[in-house]
């Protein structure tokens, strides 16, 4: 499988990267979803993250939420992993032309990726609720415990919570690479998502590779699907194509 992909690879030239959670865990960064996250909420807050994270609870109780924000997504210090930095490759040898990514911790950019369309925001972009003003990451963790503006609104990430759509600008830059790609790579997701996972609807192409540690809905749709760690996989596809 892997000889295969390292083939469609070399005879692609318009390839998109589609990742979740799975491109970011082999730099440190956790999976709030994962069982064992699901487990720390619940015991620690009485929440699970779905609710901790969602547009209504941050309304009634922002004191908790960037409680449970700032231990849980908003960490800094993180550096890109191997997969980052192949993704980044492929783009300077230009073969990809955009990442689309689920994850909201700017890796991808920190790695050299220049087209990045984040589905669900970013971490380090943050913005007063009533006057707009913008604000960094630092300015989260250092105002607690909520973050207020110099106007006196509340400051909020902006990232994509539970309840809320995806920016629609995002998805259709998103969904026009999509359809224009030559070849769809999908990484470290499990597909289960939405509205971020029905983007691969859009595809047209015959090259589709699918690239998890486990199954997903859309792995009898692939032409190629390969259940192991994404930074793994692209270390030793990698060396065979550069």
């Amino acid at each position: 499988m892997e000889n295969r992909l390292m083939d469609l690879i070399k005879n692609s030239n318009r390839i998109v990267f589609f990742g979740g959670a799975g491109v970011s865990t082999a730099s440190g960064i956790p999976d709030f979803r994962s069982e064992n996250g699901a487990f720390e909420a619940i015991k620690k807050y009485g929440f699970d993250p779905e609710t901790l994270l969602s547009h209504s609870f941050f309304m009634r109780y922002p004191d908790l939420f960037y409680d449970y924000y700032r231990n849980s997504l908003a960490k800094t210090g993180f550096l890109p992993n191997y997969a980052h930095y192949a993704i980044a490759e492929l783009e300077k040898m230009g073969k990809l032309s955009a990442v689309i990514t689920q994850n909201i911790d700017a890796l991808h950019q920190m790695a050299g990726s220049t087209k990045v369309y984040e589905l669900h925001g970013s971490i380090y972009r943050n913005y007063c609720l009533r006057c707009g003003k913008s604000y960094g990451i630092d300015k989260i963790h250092a105002a607690q415990p909520i973050p207020t503006c110099t106007c006196g609104g509340v400051i909020r990430p902006d990232v994509v919570l539970y309840e809320e759509l995806l920016d629609n600008s995002v998805v259709e830059g998103a969904i026009y690479e999509i359809m224009n790609a030559d070849m769809l790579i999908i990484g470290g997701t499990s597909l289960v998502v939405y509205p971020a996972a029905s983007l691969i609807e859009y595809y047209r192409g015959s090259k589709l590779v699918l690239i998890n540690k486990s199954t997903t809905p859309y792995d009898q749709r692939a032409d190629i699907v390969i259940n192991d760690a994404i930074e793994d996989v692209f270390k030793r596809v990698m060396q065979k194509i550069i």
